[in-house]
């Protein structure tokens, strides 16, 4: 391969940043001409390997952007290997542009939407796993991240488990230019004290001038050498390098240069050559790889009609069973494998499974990034522990992600733990999530058939198991499907309808027992898909009934009875029926189980 010009190169990624940035009249110049040289150099010095006209390609190198407001440095770059037109770039953030203010999948080279800081080395330590303990490939993964971002706890989560699992082929990229959004950074210039820190936590750590291609180019070879511990190159940087107007000054941050002040920077540049483009080097060729399906199938469900199970521990033994139709999954926990029962299947499936230790943010984070390299991965934890990571749920959105996110203990039926323990919060937090799942099964055969049902959809998808064993009602023989329900109890006097889900749903099939005894009638549905509703079941109950009466173990607001209010005055809004809604409208305490 030829060998590429970097420091031509870099002048041209500066050119490409000023001319979008401009005509963008938004957006983050600054930020993106600090890591200019260290993102050229990666690229085009012969150290990232990738085939550009392949973004799909297994063995590919990742790059993440955790810093995402330098977008216009990623497409910058890939418009200097030829694959983003100058016209193309000076559609940066308008409409109907797949080059939006900060990285999102409409542009085919970004790995994971970003733009909430500290969470690309998470998704990096994800795609880190997969290469080394899964696919067994020969990719690295590359993170930039800024200093700014260094404050947020997340990174700090995955610092740690990127050494406990000897990930050599995580690479992370430290861009220290000094000025966040409002000023200096905690540790400004100060790159020991970043190294230090880093070292700290079992890290090699590289400090190197940000701005010296020659010093850079070893830093990478260094990096690239690291044998069971991941790299993190520390790079003092300049914020706005090559334009004196914006070097190192405070206020620059997210501004942009008038079209005059343009002009003057792009001489400052001097000559750019704007036909020329960089070389990227092809990844190792990989045979094609098919997930290998366990040698024996599982047995199947050994559930019966009155038995008592807690659908946490049908959750543990569906994933076992699982495992040879979805050879693809991976199931990761948060130190609470004892009580989601993902221990079940790690016993039988260490290889594919991956403790997280306390810290969920990182958990959701690598969770992305397997979901980004192909894998569906099950990710479990107390219910109410989730509501810590909600942003990085927030973000998979954002991604395309296909991960499966599991609350068990969830509600006051936990009883004695009290109320930090009673995920009360938990339906609301998913059901807000554009094209979320959320399912809430009632006992172990709807849990397991819905398990396999979730794997097949693909998209995020929550699905909240109880503390508590709860009888088997459902034969092996019921069906259950996204979107759907169950009515368990009706007949033609039924005065209101009640529709319930999980644990609270046996309480209106006792309910149902005690108005039987006072010849009332109700009709009982079991509303185990809460995202999407069954909206035929319940215009039915609008229809034939006189009111409706949910029940649930949440809150009011944002829980099942809303959702259920939402749906009825849209398939009703000329003649409205009562809704009533029983649910947590108190804050709980603690104690045990009156019956």
């Amino acid at each position: 391969m030829k060998k590429n010009n970097l420091k031509e190169l870099a002048r041209l990624v500066r050119y490409f940043i000023i001319r979008s940035t401009t005509a963008a009249g938004s957006g983050h110049p600054s930020s993106s001409l600090s890591a200019t040289d260290l993102m050229t150099t990666l690229l085009f010095g012969g150290f990232f390997r990738a085939d550009v006209e392949n973004p799909l390609h297994p063995n590919n190198d990742r790059l993440i952007f955790s810093k995402g407001h330098a977008a216009p440095l990623l497409y910058s770059l890939y418009a200097a290997a030829g694959k983003v037109t100058e016209d193309e770039l000076l559609t940066l953030r308008k409409f109907g542009s797949h080059l939006e203010g900060h990285p999102t999948m409409e542009f085919p080279y970004t790995e994971a939407a970003t733009g909430s800081l500290g969470q690309g080395l998470s998704v990096g330590l994800g795609m880190a796993l997969n290469a080394k303990y899964i696919d067994k490939l020969s990719y690295r993964t590359f993170v930039l991240l800024g200093d700014s971002e260094m404050a947020e706890g997340n990174v700090w989560e995955a610092l740690q488990l990127a050494v406990h699992y000897k990930l050599d082929n995580l690479v992370a990229v430290l861009d220290v230019n000094r000025l966040g959004q409002r000023g200096e950074t905690m540790y400004g210039h100060h790159t020991a004290a970043f190294a230090a820190r880093v070292r700290a936590f079992g890290w090699n750590t590289i400090v190197v001038d940000g701005h010296n291609l020659t010093k850079i180019s070893a830093a990478y070879r260094q990096a690239l050498r690291s044998k069971d511990k991941p790299v993190m190159i520390i790079a003092r940087t300049i914020k706005g390098k090559g334009v004196k107007l914006m070097e190192n000054k405070d206020g620059w941050h997210g501004k942009v240069m008038t079209p005059e002040q343009a002009e003057e920077a792009l001489k400052e540049l001097g000559p750019v050559d704007v036909g020329r483009r960089g070389t990227i080097v092809k990844p190792a060729k990989v045979k094609n790889r098919s997930a290998k399906k366990p040698a024996v199938a599982a047995d199947a469900m050994p559930y019966q009609i009155g038995d008592k199970i807690a659908t946490r521990k049908a959750y543990g033994n569906a994933l076992v069973r699982l495992f040879s139709d979805h050879p693809d999954m991976v199931v990761l926990d948060a130190e609470t494998s004892n009580s989601t029962y993902a221990e079940i299947f790690k016993k039988v499936y260490p290889n594919r499974f991956f403790e997280m230790y306390i810290a969920e943010q990182n958990m959701v984070g690598v969770a992305l990034g397997l979901s980004r390299r192909g894998k569906i991965p099950f990710v479990s934890t107390f219910a109410a522990f989730l509501s810590r990571a909600h942003d990085q749920i927030r973000m998979s959105q954002y991604s395309e992600a296909n991960i499966k996110i599991v609350g068990s203990h969830a509600g006051v039926s936990i009883g004695q733990d009290g109320a930090s323990q009673m995920a009360l919060e938990d339906i609301a937090l998913f059901r807000c999530q554009l094209d979320s799942v959320v399912l809430y099964p009632a006992d172990a055969v709807a849990t397991e058939k819905l398990v396999f049902a979730l794997a097949d959809h693909f998209g995020d998808v929550y699905l909240r198991t109880t503390r508590a064993e709860t009888p088997v009602i459902y034969s092996q023989e019921e069906v259950f499907s996204i979107g759907g329900s169950k009515t368990l109890r009706q007949s033609k006097e039924d005065v209101v309808t009640v529709l319930s889900a999980g644990i609270t749903l046996f309480e209106a099939l006792r309910a149902y027992e005690e108005l039987q005894i006072q010849d009332i009638a109700i009709r009982v549905v079991d509303l185990y898909s809460i995202k999407p509703l069954d909206l035929s079941a319940i215009e039915k109950a609008l229809t034939e009934t006189k009111a409706l009466i949910v029940v649930e173990d949440h809150y009011a607001e944002g829980g099942v009875g809303e959702a259920v209010m939402a749906a009825a005055a849209s398939l009703r809004p000329n003649t409205p029926k009562p809704i009533y809604t029983l649910a947590v409208k108190k804050c709980p305490t603690v104690g045990s189980r009156q019956n």
